[in-house]
């Protein structure tokens, strides 16, 4: 039985869920997102509250259930208040900016990396080594994240490279004589 699935979703002021279907989207002050409902579960928009139930007891059915329920609280935060991850960026020379709707990163090779910013994403960087990605989606938001920390990961000895703010990076010690 799901533990996560069995509980409402709380539907917050200011923020419509319409059920159309296999369509179920949902409308805030941030934005909107819709999402395809599998035949597996069965969704109901009662009062201010989403109910998520599996329609069998297969396997399948109930995975789903805890599933749905999840990317469905997701985007209920989203358009409500929506989500944000900063990253830092470690290294001598490194920096990044904001041109247009692009991100230019310098991260040591030979040319600066250029990254289109993706529609839905806000990117900011307050200082070079510091970049903030702000959006409704919260796949999106770690998709662009990932992509971005993928360029330079953090090395373990000297720590350089882009890192999620508040990351450890578990340290090495170097060569000794």
């Amino acid at each position: 039985m799901s533990r996560v699935g069995k509980y409402p979703i709380e539907i917050p002021a200011g923020v419509q869920v319409a059920l159309a279907g296999d369509k179920l989207t949902v409308k805030g002050k941030l934005g909107e997102l819709s999402l395809m409902l599998t035949g597996q579960v069965d969704t109901k928009v009662e009062g201010n509250k989403v109910a998520v139930a599996p329609r069998g007891n297969s396997a399948p059915a109930r995975m789903m259930w805890g599933t749905t329920r999840a990317l469905v609280a997701n985007m209920v935060k989203g358009v409500s208040t929506g989500y944000a991850k900063t990253m830092e960026i470690t290294g001598t020379g490194y920096r990044a900016a904001v041109q247009g709707s692009n991100l230019v990163i310098n991260l040591g090779f030979s040319h600066d990396v250029v990254y289109p910013i993706p529609a839905g994403i806000k990117v900011t960087c307050e200082k070079p080594t510091s970049i903030k990605i702000e959006g409704v989606d919260k796949r999106l938001v770690g998709q662009v994240c990932a992509e971005i920390r993928a360029w330079r990961p953090p090395e373990p000895y000297k720590g350089k490279g882009v890192k999620f703010e508040g990351e450890a990076i578990r340290r090495k010690e170097g060569k000794k004589k």
